[in-house]
């Protein structure tokens, strides 16, 4: 009953629903607006579970992102088709995120995110170097799409938010979460309690890497291309912080509404052209100055204090 009292599961309930109604009162542009935002906002929760509860800095989302997305496109260039190319494009994110992270995770403090920001930048170097496979900077075209049909695309990528959000809250909440948070706040004292803690923060590595390789695959299929800017690019990687902070941290269902609404936003301000980048850059200082735990970190804390 306490849990209901709280404003979070009723604001949760009121964001379900109008999703799941949006395609009867929405039109193609807009569905295909949030459909793009879904998949960012699975591209936030992924880091949220390794930045938020493992307290591991990594600044390479998108390295995982990339080699799940550009996986699947040479796959499907070759010949295979969707499913197998998104569950191939799920294993080689999985495989380059273990082989990110072993040596990784050996660093402490910055160059655990130094690494993790190198592995980016290799990504990008590899992708120029072999453009006549990967398309270089205009991008990879893939021969197969989801859906020609904008309702459709819609509830594939709002279904794959929803399972993909169920699925990365109960890990969050689980036994695994509860250690992550541990070893994230005090790595001694966890180890000291007999947790291995290396061994917790591959599994968070592994899980993110896994969630964004999927959700890197389904938005190339979705859009047709993988390209550096929607999957690669640091742009990317800042605006995946800038939403799991601005919508807290810790959270899991926080970095779904910083993800759904820095898209929307970025959509609303279109017309300011580079100012955009200016203006949300500036709203997401100003939440980090004076709201550190996120909007629904101080939502939260808001309603506890009265």
């Amino acid at each position: 009953m306490t849990l209901l009292r709280r404003p979070g599961p009723w604001i949760g309930l009121l964001l379900v629903l109008l999703a799941a109604t949006a395609p009867g009162w929405l039109g193609a542009y807009y569905l295909g607006v949030l459909s793009t935002a879904y998949y960012f906002g699975v591209f936030a929760m992924s880091w949220d579970l390794l930045f938020g509860f493992a307290g591991e800095v990594n600044f390479g989302p998108t390295f995982m992102i990339g080699t799940g997305a550009y996986a699947a496109g040479l796959m499907n260039n070759a010949g295979f088709g969707i499913p197998l190319c998104i569950a191939g494009g799920a294993a080689a994110a999985v495989v380059g995120g273990l082989i990110l992270a072993l040596p990784a995770l050996r660093l402490r403090g910055p160059y655990f995110g130094l690494v993790t920001l190198v592995a980016v930048l290799l990504l990008l170097d590899c992708i120029v170097i072999f453009a006549g496979v990967t398309g270089g900077e205009i991008g990879m075209m893939v021969p197969s799409i989801l859906s020609v049909s904008a309702v459709t695309n819609y509830w594939y990528a709002f279904g794959f938010l929803a399972i993909s959000a169920v699925i990365l809250f109960g890990l969050s909440r689980s036994s695994l979460g509860l250690i992550l948070q541990a070893t994230g706040q005090d790595r001694i004292g966890a180890a000291a309690l007999g947790f291995n803690v290396t061994k917790h923060k591959l599994a968070a590595f592994c899980i993110s890497a896994l969630f964004s390789g999927v959700a890197g695959a389904m938005i190339t299929f979705y859009e047709g291309i993988a390209s550096v800017d929607t999957v690669v690019s640091l742009a990317l990687t800042v605006q995946i912080v800038i939403a799991v902070v601005f919508g807290g941290r810790r959270t899991i269902v926080g970095a779904i509404i910083g993800g759904i609404f820095l898209i929307l936003f970025n959509e609303l301000l279109r017309p300011l052209g580079q100012l955009n980048s200016l203006v949300v850059s500036g709203i997401a200082l100003v939440v980090i100055i004076f709201f550190p735990d996120g909007a629904l970190g101080w939502m939260f804390h808001s309603r506890d204090e009265s």
